[in-house]
């Protein structure tokens, strides 16, 4: 009976804001929440630790590529980061820490996976259903993060392999990979990092590509002792190292946004990279992309070309066409047998599952709003989902520098959101008009036009289904921290209950223009 009472407790659960997701976008939410005074949250996280994507990818050799002291939290520095590019373990267990350090513990509900969400308009709040029960909340915080749900092609004949598969983002530790026959489809960011580390392991490793990366050297060093007493004595020495890491990838914006003919003395450098250790020149062209570098993104190791080389190591340079049996099928013909398949094949990352979930005040869901494409007011708010922020959200990636840069700025914008609705007070909601959501994303792929990512003769992640990029910023994070230091009433309804006076009036027919944003020019 005390269990069936806490259940129906659990079903009466009201909180003024619900967080998705406990990777560094959410776990940064509550950090900020609890800053600003606010204790009645929930972080809602369908796993049972927090981590995200660093929890999700344990796979060999899984580690950053940005240094440690960028890809940190601003207000949690940690000066005894062991190298300069963190591997898994280190970062996840950074996570742990700011968990326990902010006394976040008491926020997080586990095994909680969000079904579903619906906007009460009746309410002015969010219905939620989780896999620990439901509960409602005033305003829903998205940090699932576009790097949470693996995407698997579809391989005819998948279905009849006998052997073990598994995509990188959910490694099977228990299968043992010693002396095994092992196929590894992709070469992006994690396959790069998974292929040295499994090379001396297993019997036979055949690696297929699809479109090479351009891949850099990898600057990588463990800290000394030295550098931990410093940066720990004096703070100061560990503020100065990342300022100068900020500085250098703020001062590369401008050649992957305006200029991208000026890449071209990086492409030197890789290439140089790659003639240092692959001497034969007909495997140096199947390594050699045909597009600018940037376009995709740019992978940073010592020790992948070193691991092509290897006699237990075959390069297909063709995509997986079909799967008989135990025999993989490439696109050009070529025919592998294997015992196993690993799938470094990516993520949802522009129809993220989570838009499924979400009902708005249309009746329809975040997916079908953004079937033509993903867009956000500065990369936070969808017009009709009122009270709802998605950190990570459409055209905040970025190409060079630390995405924790952008989060903090999206916890700013989220921070003075609650503010607004404080200082309008009583039952309320803020829902971004479509006419400033249309005009900052005309604004944006203005921008995106002459980037690297558009201009540069691939086909990335970066793009939808549509080839439009709703993926990247087009600017420097210093502009994208302007331009969400602070909410702009003027880009939003204030909606009220039914039969209350308006605070700002609808718009009345679609398309409408406000104007672009100041901060903001093509």
């Amino acid at each position: 009976m005390a269990e069936h009472g806490r259940e129906r407790a659990r079903e009466r659960d009201h909180v003024r804001v619900a967080v998705i997701g406990s990777g560094f976008g959410g776990l940064g939410a509550a950090v900020r929440l609890r800053r600003q005074g606010i204790t009645d949250f929930v972080v809602l996280e369908r796993a049972d630790a927090v981590g995200g994507t660093w929890r999700d990818n344990s796979y060999p050799g899984c580690a950053c590529d940005v240094p440690s002291h960028l890809y940190s939290f601003s207000f949690a520095p940690n000066p005894e980061w062991p190298r300069n590019f963190s591997g898994q373990a280190h970062i996840r267990a950074y996570l742990e820490r700011v968990t326990d350090t902010f006394g976040l513990r008491p926020h997080l509900r586990f095994n909680a996976e969000v079904r579903s969400l619906r906007w009460d308009g009746e309410a002015l709040r969010w219905e939620i259903e989780t896999a620990d029960g439901a509960l409602t909340a005033d305003v829903v915080v998205s940090a699932t993060g576009p790097l949470s749900d693996p995407k698997l092609p579809d391989v005819p004949g998948l279905d009849t392999f006998p052997g073990k598969v598994f995509h990188s983002a959910r490694w099977d530790h228990d299968y043992d990979l010693r002396g095994k026959r092992v196929a590894m489809i992709g070469t992006g960011a994690s396959a790069i990092q998974i292929v040295p580390a499994i090379q001396p392991e297993v019997g036979r490793l055949t690696v297929f590509q699809r479109t090479p990366p351009w891949v850099m050297p990898r600057a990588d060093r463990r800290i000394t002792r030295a550098e931990h007493w410093l940066h720990t004595r004096l703070p100061a020495t560990r503020a100065l190292r990342r300022q100068l890491l900020w500085g250098i990838r703020e001062l590369q914006v401008s050649a992957f946004t305006k200029r991208p003919n000026e890449l071209g003395l990086i492409e030197g450098i890789a290439r140089g990279h790659m003639r240092r250790v692959i001497k034969d020149p007909a495997m140096r062209a199947r390594l050699t992309p045909d597009y600018r570098i940037g376009c995709k993104r740019i992978l940073l190791s010592n020790s992948w070309y070193p691991a092509l080389t290897r006699p237990n190591v075959d390069l297909v340079s063709s995509g997986l066409r079909e799967i008989r049996g135990s025999t993989l099928v490439a696109s050009d013909g070529t025919e592998t047998e294997a015992d196993a398949i690993i799938f470094g094949t990516g993520f949802h990352v522009t129809d993220m599952p989570i838009a499924q979930r979400v009902t708005g005040a249309y009746g329809t869901t975040l997916a079908e709003e953004w079937k033509d494409g993903m867009e956000s007011l500065r990369g936070t708010c969808a017009a009709g989902f009122p009270n709802f922020l998605t950190i990570i959200g459409p055209n905040t990636g970025l190409g060079n520098s630390s995405m924790i840069l952008m989060i903090e700025a999206q916890l700013t914008y989220m921070a003075d959101f609650l503010r607004q609705l404080d200082t309008l007070g009583g039952r309320i909601a803020l829902s971004a008009r479509p006419s400033a959501v249309q005009e900052w994303t005309r604004t944006i792929q203005r921008r995106m036009e002459r980037t690297v990512w558009n201009t540069g003769g691939c086909d990335s992640w970066y793009l939808d289904a549509n080839g439009r990029n709703t993926t990247a910023w087009p600017g420097t994070t210093s502009e994208f921290r302007r331009v969400t230091r602070q909410v702009d009433l003027a880009e939003y309804e204030v909606v009220r209950p039914p039969g209350t006076a308006s605070g700002t009036a609808p718009e009345t027919a679609p398309g409408k223009t406000v104007g672009a944003p100041a901060e903001v020019t093509a």
